[in-house]
């Protein structure tokens, strides 16, 4: 078991540190490259928060897309090869369900706020 903090909470407080402390006594190059450290980490963040459940659930659609059991990588490697040979289609049964919640899990931990992702939230509720 993993004493506190966790690895969420560390790269929040780092995050934190830099826009609050470290950036307001920065200009320029510095200024931009700090901001760039500060918005990399709420990307790790959200990664480590979202991933876990979206890979889990990813596996389950690709086991159910394939009827075939494997790892994330090794079936979405076969979902490519399927889909380049054209075995599998936008036709096939849950494949544009999966490819859609892949597109939301991906722009839920690098671009939450993109307008179009918000719109896809409000449009689904």
């Amino acid at each position: 078991m993993q004493d506190q903090p966790t690895a969420i909470e560390l790269v929040d407080i780092v995050a934190d540190f830099i826009r609050n402390h470290a950036m307001p006594q920065l200009q320029g190059h510095a200024a931009f490259h700090a901001r760039v450290a500060a918005n990399a980490l709420d990307i790790v963040k959200r990664e480590l928060e979202i991933a876990p459940k979206a890979n889990a659930e990813e596996l389950g659609r690709l086991r159910g897309l394939l009827r075939r059991d494997g790892t994330l990588d090794e079936l979405n490697r076969e979902l490519c090869a399927d889909i380049e040979r054209g075995d599998v289609t936008l036709d096939t049964p849950g494949l544009a369900e999966h490819l859609w919640q892949i597109t939301l899990t991906k722009l839920a931990i690098d671009q939450p706020n993109y307008s179009g992702y918000t719109r896809a939230l409000e449009e689904s509720l």
